[in-house]
């Protein structure tokens, strides 16, 4: 089973480049495990969304990205799970 992670956060004023830049250094390391792909976007009102894909159950433990600095985001973090259908 495919199993899609979305992480989504607005940036504070002014610091959208830095938390894409942030978002793109974290590692989702921590059990061995790799995404099958990990894609980041950009849109309006500095939101940055990190998307990774995982070859796992639904409710499987995964690696996901932390809470940034609260300096970096305008408010908390939105994260999504999402299975992928034929």
């Amino acid at each position: 089973m495919t199993v899609a992670l979305m992480w989504e956060a607005r940036a504070a004023e002014g610091r959208g480049a830095d938390l894409l830049a942030w978002a793109r250094a974290q590692p989702l390391a921590g059990d061995g495990r790799e995404p099958l792909r990990r894609e980041h976007f950009t849109a309006p009102q500095d939101r940055v969304l990190v998307i990774t894909w995982w070859d796992a159950d639904f409710g499987a433990e995964l690696p996901e990205l932390p809470e940034p600095d609260p300096a970096l985001i305008h408010r908390p973090v939105h994260r999504w799970r999402f299975r992928a259908v034929g």
